[in-house]
C-alpha cells in the first residue's frame, strides 16, 4: 500500500510552527488545562495516575459519555480514535478495497483523496457549487454514486466553505447512498460550532447506511489531546476496532480523560458558545476585510466552522499565490487547490483578533 504525499497537511506541517502568522490552521482557538481544570478535570489526578494503556477503543465511561450524545446509541456503537482523521483512516480501511467505488464531494479536507486510491479503490468526485449556496452538483453526485459505489464521503459543516447542507440535500444524499447499496460516511467534526445558524442536524439516524465521525479538534478547541471517534452500526464499529488494534492501539490515557469531562452536556454548550462568540466576532473581521480588497473577490460568508473560502479572479494558480504570501509575508494560508478547488483561497477564523487582523493586513499586500 503506497500512499501518496497529503499536500495540505504536508505544507502545515513544513511551515506552521516557522512563519510568524498562521492562518492556515482550522479550529477554533484551543482551550488550555487550566480552562479544562475549571469544568472538572481534576489535575491531581493526572499529575499521579500511572502512565499505563488505556481501552483500546475507547474507555466504557467515554463511550457512554458520547452515546448520550446520539440518539439510539450504546456504547458499542462507538469507537474512539487517535482524532477524527484516524476514525476516517480506519472506516476507509474496513470498507474500501481494490476496485470498488469511493465518492469524495469537494472542496473538502482532502484526507480521503489519497488514502482510497493507496487502498486501490476508484475515487469519483462530486462538487459542491458556490453559485448554488454550496449545495451539491446533483447530476455530478448521481454519476459518482453508482452501483459500484461503496462509500460516499462528505464533511458537513463543510471544509472548507463553512457551508452547511439543507435538510432536502442530506435526505438526498441519504436516499441515493440506500438505493445504491453504499455507506455514507459523514465527518461532523465541526458540528457545534455555528456561527448565527441552529446547530446543524447530524446525518446520524437517517439511515442504517449512514457513519459520523467527529472529535475535539475544532468546534471543542481541544485539537491537541487527539481525540475523535466513530458513530456507526455495531458490527462495522467492531471491524474498525480491529483495524485500530494494528495501527495505533488506543487512545492516550490522558486525552481520555479530558474528553470525557468536554463532552459532558454543560461543559460541551460552554465550550461551544465560548467558539461562537469568537467566530462571530472574527467573521465580521474578515467580510469588512473581503469589502476592502475591491473587485474581483467574493465569498459566502460561512455557517459554521473556523474558516473563510474566498475565490478570486486572477489566473495566478493558488499555491504560486500562497508560496508568494508565505515568503514576503511570512503568513501561510491554504490554497485552494490542496482542497480541491483552484482559484481560491482558505483563511482561519478561529484565533484571536490582533493575530488575525495582521495576518489578513499582510496577505492583503500580496493579493493581485
Amino acid at each position: 500500500m503506497k500512499i501518496e504525499v497529503f499536500e495540505m497537511e504536508r505544507m502545515q506541517s513544513t511551515w506552521e510552527n516557522v512563519v510568524d502568522f498562521d492562518l492556515s490552521e482550522s479550529g477554533v482557538l484551543p482551550v488550555s488545562l487550566r480552562e479544562l481544570s475549571e469544568m472538572g478535570l481534576d489535575l491531581e489526578w493526572a499529575l499521579n495516575t500511572p502512565l499505563t494503556y488505556s481501552q483500546s477503543n475507547g474507555t466504557p465511561e467515554l463511550r457512554e459519555a458520547l452515546a448520550g450524545i446520539y440518539p439510539g446509541t450504546t456504547i458499542d456503537n462507538f469507537e474512539v480514535t487517535n482524532g477524527t482523521s484516524e476514525a476516517n483512516y480506519l472506516t476507509a480501511l474496513t470498507l474500501l478495497q481494490d476496485g470498488v467505488g469511493f465518492a469524495l464531494e469537494v472542496p473538502n479536507y482532502m484526507q480521503l483523496w489519497g488514502v482510497p486510491r493507496s487502498l486501490g479503490a476508484e475515487v469519483s468526485t462530486f462538487r459542491l457549487r458556490q453559485d448554488e449556496n454550496w449545495e451539491p452538483d446533483w447530476a455530478e453526485f448521481e454519476r459518482a454514486v453508482n452501483p459500484q459505489t461503496r462509500l460516499v464521503y462528505v464533511s458537513n459543516p463543510n471544509n472548507p466553505t463553512g457551508s452547511v447542507l439543507s435538510p432536502g440535500a442530506m435526505e438526498r444524499i441519504v436516499r441515493r447512498c440506500e438505493e445504491m447499496g453504499a455507506y455514507l460516511l459523514a465527518d461532523e467534526v465541526y458540528l457545534g460550532a455555528e456561527i448565527d445558524c441552529p446547530r446543524t442536524p447530524s446525518f446520524w439516524g437517517m439511515s442504517d447506511r449512514v457513519i459520523v465521525t467527529s472529535g475535539l479538534s475544532k468546534a471543542y478547541g481541544i485539537p491537541g489531546v487527539r481525540i475523535g471517534w466513530i458513530v456507526g452500526p455495531t458490527e462495522l464499529v467492531r471491524e474498525c476496532w480491529t483495524q485500530h488494534d494494528s495501527v495505533t492501539i488506543c487512545p492516550n490515557k490522558l486525552s481520555d480523560a479530558v474528553a470525557r469531562i468536554a463532552v459532558k452536556t454543560e461543559n460541551r454548550e460552554r465550550l461551544y458558545q465560548r467558539g461562537r462568540a469568537l467566530l462571530q466576532r472574527n467573521r465580521r473581521i474578515f467580510t469588512d476585510w473581503v469589502a476592502g480588497l475591491g473587485e474581483g473577490y467574493s465569498f459566502i460568508p460561512p455557517k459554521a466552522g473556523a474558516l473563510a473560502f474566498l475565490k478570486y479572479s486572477s489566473p495566478i494558480p493558488s499555491l504560486e499565490l500562497v508560496e508568494r504570501i508565505r515568503t514576503n509575508q511570512s503568513t501561510l494560508i491554504v490554497p485552494g487547490i490542496h482542497l480541491g478547488l483552484e482559484g481560491y483561497l482558505r483563511f482561519w477564523l478561529g484565533g484571536e483578533q490582533a493575530y488575525l487582523e495582521e495576518g489578513l493586513r499582510r496577505v492583503a499586500e500580496e493579493l493581485p
